[in-house]
């Protein structure tokens, strides 16, 4: 098993597990005659703070594995949770980022005859687009917008801008990792950092873990290359290392941005096979909207180094020509750090505005009432869903418990099918030739609660239609899924419905 999922997951289990048993034993040995009163009132502390997370939860089901853990082990699982959500409010790490973040929100820009436009020719445009708008991000004249599925195109793409670049190079990464990929982008960061270029690049520390040493940051710094390891991993107990930096984006000059669902890893774009044909996307941004992806990475990055007092240095001042514009464009972030699910309210708007179809791509179906009941309300709708998932699996528990929801889905009238010829990487939705979006977030609980994400919306874009293409051309290689195969035996069935209360550690 990966260390990653052993320090991230399935060791807090286990101490809390072991540490209840333990403490009990010490309880009752050296405390016999107060240990009866002693247990009440940690089981009455318990009790309250179950009631407290039923009270404020905003994702219940995720937040169910708690409430169970706590029942189960009243004593170490209420210490642990008070431990982990005093980490989470006092750790340097997330509080620099809240104060960078608030920092970062005046950057958002709205041009305001941008959403005049699209309000004159939606009529929706409250209740299918407003949201973005109101979080604080803007929408754009889209001017240049190519997507790349599979990666390889998308990868060349990649090389021949990062050739071009002149002051600057961001990266962010949830994982980098040695090979063609990575070396051919690394040996062009080195001659441009000879040439005066700055050079950041930011990786997950938990998502290289197994793909990169741990000196890896003073490696890049040697060769003159400013990096990052976002949120070290520690052997202590606590939530900030639950929460990861899973994005993608690369940022060349201020005039272009790249993104999509793609590492960098040869296994993105098939240069080495371990789960089959890999499908996923890259997407090249230019215009106006390579700004956001910009903020979007500037506010982890000063989060931690704390280099930038003007993040408007960076903007690229050359004027746009957007007279010819393709529809528009909003590039959005997640942060498990405020009061809102981004990322899922995005999926859902989608869902609910939809007419005629919702197409979706996803490595891995973890999900919750909320997006369980949608799904299925916009299939009874008459609304043609479909959703294309791995037919090799990358993490075959993961898979499975993406299985165990299949049948409620399928007999909603949610069509699944399976892409047999390997793994399916990309995070997509498409609906009813209007709608598209793109990015790092699975329909899983840690990418819609739990990670730093982020995506990019199109609308009334041209290039609707190539995403929407890419996913008939998958379909064309995929298997439909029906009741029939979606049964397992009495053991299997029990495992996966005990397994899903705590698939977010998964």
């Amino acid at each position: 098993m990966k260390l990653r999922i052993w320090f991230g997951r399935i060791i807090p289990m286990a101490i809390i597990v072991i540490g209840e048993i333990g403490l009990y034993y010490l309880l009752f040995k050296w405390l016999t005659s107060a240990f009866v009163y002693i247990e009440f009132i940690l089981h009455l502390s318990a009790f309250f703070i179950i009631l407290n997370i039923v009270r404020t939860s905003r994702h219940l089901s995720s937040d169910l594995m708690w409430i169970i853990m706590i029942m189960l082990f009243p004593i170490f699982g209420t210490l642990v949770y008070i431990i982990m959500f005093i980490t989470l409010i006092f750790g340097k790490t997330f509080r620099n980022i809240i104060t960078e973040q608030k920092k970062a929100a005046p950057y958002y820009k709205q041009d305001e005859t941008v959403i005049q436009e699209i309000q004159k020719e939606n009529a929706d445009y409250v209740s299918q687009l407003a949201f973005l708008h109101q979080e604080g991000f803007p929408f754009y004249r889209n001017t240049d917008f190519s997507f790349y599925s599979p990666c390889e195109e998308g990868f060349e793409r990649m090389i021949k801008e990062l050739k071009k670049a002149e002051k600057y190079i961001f990266m962010e990464y949830f994982i980098i990792e040695e090979g063609i990929m990575w070396n051919s982008i690394l040996s062009i960061l080195e001659e441009k950092v000879k040439q005066g270029v700055e050079v950041r690049v930011m990786y997950d520390d938990m998502g290289s873990l197994n793909t990169l040493p741990a000196s890896y940051t003073r490696q890049l710094e040697k060769k003159g290359i400013k990096a990052v390891s976002f949120n070290r991993i520690s052997p202590v107990i606590n939530t900030i290392m639950n929460h990861r930096d899973h994005r993608k984006i690369l940022v060349i000059d201020g005039k272009v941005a790249f993104s999509g669902g793609a590492n960098l890893a040869d296994e993105y774009i098939n240069e080495k096979v371990i789960h089959g044909h890999w499908m996923d996307n890259i997407i090249c941004v230019k215009g106006n909207a390579v700004w956001s992806y910009l903020v979007t990475f500037l506010t982890n990055w000063n989060a931690l180094r704390h280099e930038d007092e003007d993040y408007t240095v960076f903007k690229n001042k050359e004027m746009i020509d957007e007279s010819n514009f393709d529809g528009y464009i909003a590039p959005y972030a997640e942060t498990p750090l405020d009061e809102e699910l981004t990322g899922q309210s995005v999926y859902e708007d989608i869902l609910n505005s939809a007419n005629r179809y919702v197409y979706i791509m996803t490595p891995y179906l973890i999900i919750d009432s909320e997006m369980i009941n949608t799904l299925i309300h916009t299939a009874k709708k008459g609304v043609d869903v479909r959703i294309i998932m791995p037919g090799i699996a990358d993490k075959q528990i993961v898979h499975d418990i993406g299985t165990s929801y299949y049948a409620q889905l399928i007999q909603g009238g949610v069509k699944i099918y399976e892409y047999e010829p390997g793994f399916v990487h990309s995070k997509v939705f498409v609906s009813d030739d209007i709608y598209a979006t793109v990015g790092t977030i699975n329909l899983d609980y840690r990418s819609l609660y739990l990670h730093f994400e982020n995506g990019t919306l199109l609308y009334h874009s041209k290039h609707v239609m190539d995403i929407k293409q890419n996913f008939e051309d998958t379909l064309k290689h995929c298997k439909q899924m029906n009741l029939k195969d979606t049964h397992v035996n009495i053991v299997k069935g029990l495992f996966l419905s005990i397994i899903r209360i705590f698939s977010p550690l998964l």
